[in-house]
């Protein structure tokens, strides 16, 4: 039988509640890890037609939010944090190409940040990957791609800071 949606949020919510620290979160990328392995866990989750952001379980108390992520044809980002928050990318299908950025300027008066490409690695089917608060990183798809997510705190009511990348 697999994993249902609300059996994968309650593991990471006692994951959390037993350590909110980087402990914790590192019980959640292999609780991530484990459910991408189960096809009756993805396909419920991310089922065909889900859209590019949808929101699977919001904790009420912890603030997390689970959601699922499907990409139609290529997409990238610009260079980005999660504000104040933590973010487990879990690559379900198709592959995603992440780039990790060091800081040159914060954002500042208006001006968007600056920030410097230092290594790119391919996110596969099954790999779930931490980023911390105020890691900057950008996902770049060149095709199709499907995955969970799962954010400290839901980014919808967060404002975040813009960063262009430089060279």
């Amino acid at each position: 039988m697999s994993l249902s949606v609300e059996q994968f949020a309650s593991r990471c919510r006692e994951a959390l509640l037993a350590d909110p620290g980087p402990a914790g979160r590192a019980h959640v990328v292999a609780l991530v890890r484990e459910a991408l392995k189960d096809p009756g866990f993805v396909a419920a989750a991310i089922p065909e037609g889900t859209p590019e952001r949808q929101v699977l379980y919001e904790d009420p108390e912890l603030g997390f939010t689970v959601l699922a992520h499907a990409y139609v044809g290529a997409k990238g980002s610009k260079p980005h944090d999660h504000g104040p928050s933590w973010a487990i990318y879990g690559q379900a299908e198709g592959e995603t190409v992440m780039t990790d950025f060091e800081c040159l300027a914060r954002p500042e008066g208006g001006r968007p940040g600056r920030a410097k490409p230092v290594r790119d690695y391919v996110l596969k089917p099954g790999d779930a990957y931490l980023y911390e608060p105020g890691v900057l990183h950008a996902p770049r798809r060149d095709a199709s791609t499907k995955l969970i997510r799962i954010e400290g705190m839901n980014m919808e009511r967060v404002k975040r800071d813009a960063y262009e990348a430089v060279e």
